[in-house]
């Protein structure tokens, strides 16, 4: 199994880097046309999908893998300037699409923030403001929104409708791959930091990243999709930060990929078939906590 997806990584990077540039090569149409592409040439194991409306007047589209009965999710890009994890959803994509994962239907969704990605630039325009789209989700303890972006909206919709059980944020620049919660709070143990543990030490095997609590390991942001999937659904939320700069070159890229598609992969199968029935937030919120949000992750 490690032979094939390591075998399967390296022909996506040999596609990827037939150009020296990322985030605006090409643009979102690029994204378009590498999902469009996948389809054609997995014609039965994938299918195009419309996520729903955005901000920049495009459509968010992204891909259903496989058909199982269990759905899944990975999103990356809520930050347009984070292209490393675009190009890592990407290879997720390409890996998944020569073999799916039995008994799951995984959606793939490269790009969130449309014109962010667009632009190279973190914040999504609406209105003639910049907004931080992982900021935009309710919370147990506030947000900068909630839903004042389409694309958030739009992404919550998705994922109630689809059912999704377990999820993957793809995000830059810290190694580490985290679990809620994430929020303004001293209270941040879960009913499930047993199992949450066992996913993100599964999802670390080869690029050992830091693992643990997200308010612990990077620091307290409310609003953000992580808590609020868990939050709202019970869904088995995992925020991964990949690689270590916003920048990357694409040496740092393909070793992004390497470390972290197998990971995905068996983090996913790892995963529990149906979402956690004890997830409300019990703790106390502490606002004092709110300044430590930087916003770089």
């Amino acid at each position: 199994m490690q032979r094939w997806i390591f075998k399967s990584c390296l022909v996506f990077l040999s596609l990827v880097f037939s150009s020296s540039s990322f985030g605006a090569n090409g643009g979102y149409p690029k994204i378009k046309e590498f999902l469009n592409q996948l389809v054609k040439t997995f014609p039965e194991k994938v299918k195009l999908v419309q996520v729903g409306a955005s901000d920049s007047g495009e459509i968010i589209e992204g891909v259903a893998i496989g058909n199982g009965p269990v759905k899944n999710l990975v999103v990356a890009t809520h930050h347009g300037n984070e292209y490393g994890s675009t190009e890592v959803a990407k290879a997720f994509a390409n890996a998944l699409a020569e073999q799916p994962i039995l008994g799951q239907t995984m959606y793939v969704i490269p790009v969130l923030n449309i014109s962010g990605y667009n632009a190279n630039r973190r914040w999504e325009m609406v209105n003639g403001r910049y907004l931080d789209a992982n900021r935009d989700y309710p919370g147990p303890c506030g947000t900068s929104g909630p839903f004042k972006l389409k694309s958030t909206n739009s992404l919550a919709k998705f994922v109630e409708q689809e059912n999704v059980v377990s999820s993957a944020t793809l995000h830059t620049y810290y190694p580490a791959v985290v679990y809620p919660w994430g929020i303004s709070s001293h209270d941040i143990s879960t009913p499930h930091d047993g199992l949450f543990t066992q996913l993100v030490e599964a999802a670390t095997v080869e690029s050992h990243y830091q693992t643990g609590n997200s308010t612990q390991v990077i620091y307290p942001a409310d609003g953000t999709f992580e808590d609020y999937a868990y939050w709202k659904h019970g869904i088995w939320s995992i925020l991964f930060e990949v690689g270590y700069s916003h920048s990357p070159s694409e040496a740092a890229v393909k070793e992004m990929i390497r470390v972290n598609v197998p990971g995905l992969r068996r983090m996913f199968e790892q995963a529990p078939g149906q979402r956690a029935d004890k997830h409300e937030f019990e703790g106390k919120c502490d606002s004092s906590l709110k300044s430590l949000d930087r916003h770089d992750e």
